[in-house]
């Protein structure tokens, strides 16, 4: 039996290859890493070091500088006292109530408002180009330009009701601004304009992705219009609703200038959300811990309604 010495053989180098050529291709795929790391760094310090930071400021006795000895949750517990045991109601208390109220309404109207707006528009109506700039164009606008042009427009004396009784219906009132039981809806009323156009938008992208074949099969088997968009555009359409729900949301928990540029807080603060409140009680009345604890609970209002829906958009279907 004859054997076969192993020889260790050693690679050669392709021919052509340069030495450098190595260390540029790692420098290339660095590269991303290198220009993304400046900006990771400012979000991991400046966003969620500042939120671990409020968190800790909520549970100890911060009045108007930062206190560094843990007292426990005092300041949930005196925000719990006043949505519940407070007689007259606390401003926390008409701060989540105006946040229920203007929540329910702002997401409702602007998600039916949008629908019905894209469902014209996907009639390939005449002049469809130039009308959706237009119903776009107040997402372009700052809240505070909204606030105050809708201050201007809502004014007893400055804006419709004056101007109608020019016009010589001097009937006419609304003087919803100035009424402390109806100023959140006309918080409502200038958010519904500002963001409907956007979720217009939304749901016309949505219309236009769905495959025609579907809608013209169920034409041929006899199916109505009411019918076609009930039970197969609509339902399609679902992802497009979860995604305007989620933005909606987001919108209406983190609202202040609005509310600020439009009512100033409106009579004795009866126009408050909780961000107006966690913005008052932090800088203006030196109680940074009972700020510190209403942001929280507003960070975890807004998680509770982001996670699930990440949730579901990035598990695994089943295969």
């Amino acid at each position: 039996m004859s054997t076969v010495a192993e020889t260790n053989i050693k690679p050669t180098p392709e021919r052509g290859a340069r030495p450098g050529a190595s260390m540029r291709s790692r420098l290339q795929d660095a590269l991303p890493k290198i220009v993304l790391a400046p900006s990771f760094a400012i979000t991991v310090v400046f966003v969620y070091g500042f939120i671990l930071w409020t968190v800790y400021l909520s549970f100890t006795n911060s009045k108007t500088f930062p206190s560094y000895a843990i007292t426990g949750s005092r300041a949930y517990q005196r925000l719990w006292r006043w949505t519940f045991e407070s007689d007259p109601p606390s401003s926390w208390y008409t701060s989540i109530t105006n946040m229920g109220i203007f929540g329910f309404l702002y997401i409702f109207i602007c998600l039916a408002l949008g629908l019905f707006l894209a469902i014209l528009l996907d009639q390939k109506i005449r002049g469809e180009g130039m009308l959706r700039p237009i119903y776009l164009y107040p997402m372009a606008l700052s809240f505070i330009v909204t606030g105050v042009a809708w201050k201007w427009f809502l004014d007893p004396g400055l804006g419709l009701e004056q101007t109608l009784h020019q016009w010589g219906w001097t009937s006419f009132h609304f003087d919803w601004i100035k009424n402390k039981d109806f100023v959140i809806y006309t918080v409502v009323i200038a958010g519904v304009w500002q963001a409907s156009g956007f979720i217009m938008a939304m749901f016309l992208a949505g219309l236009r992705g769905i495959d025609g074949e579907i809608m013209k099969a169920a034409q041929i088997d006899g199916a109505t219009t009411f019918q076609l968009y009930r039970r197969i555009v609509i339902p399609l359409l679902r992802p497009v609703f979860l995604s305007a729900f989620i933005v909606l949301a987001h919108l209406a928990i983190k609202s202040y200038d609005l509310v600020v540029a439009l009512t100033s807080g409106g009579p004795g603060g009866s126009a408050w959300l909780p961000s107006n409140f966690m913005y008052e009680y932090t800088f203006k009345r030196n109680e940074m811990a009972v700020g510190s604890a209403s942001a929280v609970i507003m960070l975890m209002t807004i998680t509770a309604i982001i996670v699930p829906y990440l949730y579901s958009e990035l598990r695994e279907k089943p295969r």
